[in-house]
């Protein structure tokens, strides 16, 4: 089983894998965050490995805590290594876990692939078995209520931080395709 990896990134796919040289084998590695990331740069990654009848297929993390959280959220029933990794994907460990200890399950649900049910399980399987650092604030979406709008946005390449920073505090037409035109111009102008 891989556990760490560390080598120079080559390529960063549009689904969010990375593709890292470790000393001349590159390994693919679906990815929790690296919008930072670019072609050339070192990197260091805690991997999460799993083996399936078709493939074997890597996750990577910045943090052994992220690695663990990932593991824990995969202790849910209907939670998969995919819908972990979105969940990671769309808000911080932290701020994840404040959400499964306050019972946010609405801030929950916004996980794209997490419907209410899997947000009430994740919140009565996970409750009092994650650490939550400071006081939780429920994220405030803004006026960006439609996760189809957002789910557009992740898909040509945009991260959740850099949709939720562009769109902070901006009223969106009711209209999706007028709202995914503006909130392309607001993304761009960043």
């Amino acid at each position: 089983m891989i556990g760490w990896l560390a080598g120079t990134a080559l390529h960063r796919h549009a689904n969010g894998a990375l593709v890292v040289d470790v000393q001349g084998v590159g390994y693919e590695v679906h990815v929790a965050s690296a919008d930072d990331v670019r072609a050339g740069d070192s990197v260091e990654l805690f991997v999460y490995t799993v083996v399936r009848d078709d493939a074997i297929v890597l996750f990577g993390f910045k943090t052994y805590e992220d690695r663990e959280f990932f593991e824990l959220l995969l202790v849910t029933p209907g939670v998969g290594p995919s819908t972990a990794l979105g969940a990671l994907r769309t808000m911080s460990r932290n701020e994840l876990a404040g959400a499964i200890e306050s019972g946010d399950t609405k801030r929950i649900v916004q996980i794209p692939g997490i419907g209410a049910k899997t947000a009430s399980r994740i919140v009565l399987e996970l409750k009092g078995k994650v650490a939550v650092a400071g006081p939780y604030e429920p994220a405030s979406r803004g006026p960006l209520r439609s996760s189809a709008i957002e789910d557009a946005l992740r898909g040509l390449g945009y991260s959740a931080q850099e949709i939720r920073g562009a769109l902070a505090d901006v009223e969106l037409p009711d209209d999706e395709p007028a709202a995914l035109r503006e909130a392309l111009q607001l993304l761009r102008r960043q």
